[in-house]
């Protein structure tokens, strides 16, 4: 029998990409997409869409209520650096949300949640290279203190109420159907819109800034990948390391220039760099591989080739 399942946050970089893909495997009818706003899109115009605020409980019950969810998929975020300028809603969104469904799992109302981490769980004092499954985790940004304390209440959940709650740490994803959502690693976006309009790209972050990155597919895969794996499987319940790829805005930049040879760099890094500089360089993620099959298909060659054609016919449209 297909899970009954709301997307909470649909409308965002991720969720975009998710509700379409759970809709082609569940059936349009099985899956409700919802956000704080009804846009006139995709993902509004090609199923069952509902207005929530993620912060509002009642609402959320009520959706759960009236359209039978078994599953709820929680991507309302507020991102990395838009988390710094608005420490306080930041908190609030991120955590409450969290909150919210799982008192509604612990209430028996559904059964399964999914909760997206993030890299930035980690900070300046982790292991930057290979960052292992269980390490330090002393992050210095808002986003990464709710994600890491969003990861304590998860497994408590799960130890203490029995919830099936299951997550990942994203690294960055790049994505060519979604425009940038306030991300440190979102440049590794932008610099293909950049490069196929412009040829140029003014980078925010400097020229050997190594970091975790995950193309968007590979991403919706391991969401769906490890919400379909049996309960006994899924060991850790606090938050999985997730990895594809490391690079430099320099390698992605040499690899762009492959398919555009007249594309230019400049490198001008903000208050963003400061964040980068505290996440790790890559992911050792072979706890995800060896307990749900995790495994990725994009490196920076592929994804690039893909990243370029869709935009170039995006643009043509």
């Amino acid at each position: 029998m297909n899970p009954k399942i709301l997307i909470i946050g649909a409308c965002g970089q991720i969720g975009t990409e998710l509700t379409h893909k759970l809709r082609q495997l569940y059936g349009t009818e099985n899956v409700v997409a919802s956000d704080i706003r009804k846009l006139n899109n995709d993902i509004v115009n090609s199923g069952t869409f509902e207005v929530v605020n993620a912060l509002d409980f009642n609402q959320i019950e009520h959706l759960v209520e009236v359209h039978h969810i078994t599953d709820i998929y929680l991507m309302a975020a507020l991102l990395s650096a838009t988390a710094e300028k608005n420490p306080a809603f930041a908190w609030d969104l991120n955590m409450n949300s969290l909150f919210h469904v799982l008192n509604l799992a612990k209430a028996n109302k559904i059964k399964k949640i999914f909760w997206p981490s993030s890299i930035a769980v980690f900070g300046p004092t982790t292991p930057n290279e290979n960052t292992p499954q269980f390490t330090i985790t002393e992050p210095s940004t808002v986003y990464g203190i709710s994600k890491l304390s969003g990861e304590r209440w998860c497994e408590y959940y799960h130890t203490h109420f029995g919830v099936d709650v299951r997550s990942v740490r994203y690294p960055g994803l790049i994505s060519w159907s979604t425009p940038p959502g306030g991300g440190t690693t979102d440049y590794a976006v932008d610099i293909y819109h950049k490069a196929l309009i412009y040829k140029k790209y003014e980078c925010f972050l400097s020229s050997e800034t190594k970091m975790p990155m995950m193309y968007m597919d590979d991403a919706i895969d391991a969401t769906i990948r490890i919400m379909q794996a049996p309960s006994e499987q899924i060991k850790i319940r606090s938050s999985y390391n997730l990895a594809a790829m490391s690079f430099t805005p320099t390698q992605i930049a040499a690899e762009i220039k492959k398919n555009i040879p007249d594309f230019t760099v400049s490198f001008i890094p903000d208050f963003r760099q400061k964040i980068a500089d505290s996440w790790p360089a890559s992911i050792d993620d072979s706890r995800a591989r060896e307990d749900w099959n995790w495994h990725h298909e994009f490196n920076l060659e592929s994804m690039t080739l893909e990243m370029l054609q869709h935009l170039e016919d995006s643009h043509k449209k």
